[in-house]
């Protein structure tokens, strides 16, 4: 470490040979995605390159140091990921706003039945509708929700049990 504080590119390759699998696996167990965990990880490196002389050994091990960089370079990944697919999503719906000149009796009821559970979605407090909507549209976990919102995971629960449960009762009642 002492050498890649000097500059030595050498000393940084063996870093990254020794804890480039295990940053890996991090940044892939958050993501769930290979892609997006290779760019983290490669976003990771390049700070821990321009950030080397910020290392300190009294403060913990080489990998620990670099596993926490991995680990807040993947949370601003899964950030960006989910800024970029809202804003996919918001022109998607734009989409389906406009009247298509042929439908189908499948695309009607379907797009009503969208149009019903977003109304529903829009009920409900913010907190709730937001980890609804990271789980069943960002597809990711309770876990993963947690860390993203830095909250307690027993909390993304609880606001995911309280929210489906509105949610369910106020859509029994609309198609009953």
């Amino acid at each position: 470490m002492q050498l890649m504080v000097g500059g030595n590119p050498r000393a940084f390759e063996t870093i990254y040979d020794r804890h480039g699998a295990a940053a890996f696996s991090l940044a892939y167990r958050m993501t769930g995605n290979r892609g997006r965990a290779e760019d983290a990880v490669q976003e990771a490196f390049i700070s821990i390159w321009r950030s080397r002389a910020r290392y300190e050994a009294d403060r913990g091990s080489v990998r620990t140091w670099i596993l926490g960089i991995v680990h807040h370079r993947t949370i601003d990944t899964l950030r960006r990921n989910l800024v970029h697919d809202r804003r996919r999503t918001t022109a998607e719906g734009i989409e389906e706003r406009h009247e298509a000149e042929e439908r189908t009796d499948v695309e009607v009821a379907r797009r009503e039945e969208a149009r019903t559970v977003r109304a529903a979605l829009e009920t409900l407090p913010g907190d709730q509708t937001r980890v609804i909507e990271l789980a069943y549209f960002g597809g990711f976990t309770h876990s993963q929700i947690a860390e993203m919102l830095k909250m307690p995971i027993g909390t993304v629960k609880g606001r995911m049990r309280l929210g489906l449960e509105k949610l369910r009762r106020q859509l029994a009642e609309e198609y009953a």
